[in-house]
């Protein structure tokens, strides 16, 4: 195993990957751009403790993967399996070699000593620590690892971002180390959510995006498994850049970047609009298109994929982590996981069209230069509003017409104002990180921070 640190900082090996041809084939290369579905990933994230019981079939793999990756268990003690995904699997282990180098990654330990006496601090000194193993599979494109890794380097100090500890290669493997961060199963706590908790997760989740975002890079597959929270300490840490990548990589000019008049004209004197013209009526989809298809970055998550990433857009910016972002804002007001649950793109648009209604589509689909047709009846033209969505998901609606009606109360109404701001099916109207976090919804948290903070001073006075 090569040596990848020095004595005063770890830093990341020089991986030679550009060089290397991807394993896998066609077959490898076609899931490349989907994460595993969030109803089954959900699941693979687990928050373990060492005295846990590990699952036999887990020990196998951690002594396979000890075996072939010779030298790994001298600097680490693989405890357990943490995570599990399409691209990699993630370990649990305790750094053996952690007092050896200047670990300024650790946020725990800062804030430990922080707030610890000096003795205290002394006596704890020689504690375990333990660190995430990110093992990424062979099948994975050699330019991906290097993608990845060179981009969570670029992020090291970033807020509520998981920085990279060090990365090393043995043959055709590669592992990535990571901090390891307490958190809990986002199943076991996203239905039980205070709109005030929820505030607080959306803080840290947007702190998270617009340190990601400042630096040009699209995360492309936000969702709660990739948020690593921790709701006794109201922090979060995003994870997993696997499919990330910086903004304006394989751009072609899309109809979304043209002026308004610019787009018109073009759509004016589009093949589809000149068909409309000589029938006097809307024209059936050709069977045959002589046209090349439109290829475009469909990375992400089922579920969690923005408007334009369906239509592919092929000028997508850091603005479709925001849609995403809104999603889980959804999915916690809604108490439903996952809130979306389609087979492929065509049903993923026709779910949101469900909401948002067939005008609000046709105007998307034609800011990229697209046309959007259903003749399914079900779909009205102007949707249901989210206020509707959410009482209707939470029971709150009522056969009886003569009963009250309900309505959501002061503080969902706050959320929901923010909600449409997130699910903006424009990418060029909807909010950026850095305005989410100042807008009142999420700058309430300072405030709600502030009053418990005089409580606990009046209590010592």
């Amino acid at each position: 195993m090569a040596q990848a640190r020095t004595s005063t900082q770890r830093h990341v090996e020089e991986l030679d990957l550009l060089q290397d041809q991807p394993r896998g084939g066609d077959a490898a290369e076609e899931t490349l751009d989907e994460s595993a579905d969030p109803l089954e990933e959900s699941g693979r994230t687990i928050d373990s403790s060492e005295d846990e019981s590990v699952d036999d079939m887990v020990v196998e793999d951690i002594e396979k993967f000890e075996n072939s990756f010779v030298g790994i268990n001298k600097r680490y003690r693989l405890i357990n399996r943490i995570g599990e995904g399409t691209f990699s699997t993630v370990y649990k282990a305790e750094d053996l070699e952690y007092y050896k180098y200047n670990n300024r990654w650790d946020i725990d330990e800062r804030e430990r000593r922080k707030w610890s006496s000096p003795a205290r601090a002394k006596r704890s000194a020689r504690k375990p620590h333990y660190v995430a193993i990110k093992k990424i599979y062979v099948t994975s494109s050699p330019i991906r690892i290097f993608n990845e890794l060179e981009l969570l380097f670029d992020l090291k100090n970033s807020d509520s971002v998981c920085p990279l500890i060090t990365a090393f290669r043995h043959q055709d493997q590669v592992v990535a180390v990571l901090p390891y961060f307490q958190h809990q199963d986002f199943r076991d706590y996203y239905k039980d959510m205070k709109i005030s908790e929820m505030r607080l997760y959306m803080k840290s989740l947007l702190t998270a995006l617009r340190a990601v975002h400042n630096r040009k890079i699209l995360h492309r597959d936000v969702k709660p498994t990739n948020f690593l929270y921790n709701k006794w300490l109201n922090r979060g840490v995003l994870v997993d850049f696997g499919l990330a990548e910086r903004e304006g990589t394989d751009w072609q000019q899309c109809n979304c970047t043209l002026t308004p008049e610019e787009r018109r004209y073009k759509n004016t004197n589009s093949v589809w609009q000149q068909k409309v013209a000589a029938w006097d009526v809307t024209p059936s989809m050709p069977k045959t298109d002589t046209r090349s298809s439109r290829r475009a970055n469909r990375a992400g998550t089922r579920g969690f994929r923005a408007p334009e990433v369906l239509m592919k857009c092929t000028q997508q910016t850091t603005i479709i982590d925001m849609w995403s972002a809104g999603v889980i804002l959804l999915t916690l007001l809604t108490r439903r996981f996952p809130f979306f649950h389609s087979a492929d793109d065509i049903d993923a648009l026709l779910e949101i069209t469900t909401i948002f209604g067939r005008k609000k589509m046709k105007e998307a689909a034609l800011l990229h230069g697209q046309v959007f047709q259903t003749n399914i009846p079900s779909y009205s033209e102007y949707g249901h509003s989210l206020e509707k969505i959410i009482l209707w998901c939470t029971g709150r609606t009522d056969s009886d017409k003569n009963a009250p009606k309900k309505e959501l109360d002061d503080e969902e109404k706050d959320a929901v104002a923010f909600l449409y701001r997130l699910l903006e099916t424009d990418p060029s109207k909807r909010i950026t990180a850095d305005e989410a976090l100042r807008h009142p919804f999420i700058t309430k948290a300072y405030e709600e921070s502030e009053a418990e903070d005089d409580v606990v001073d009046l209590v010592e006075v």
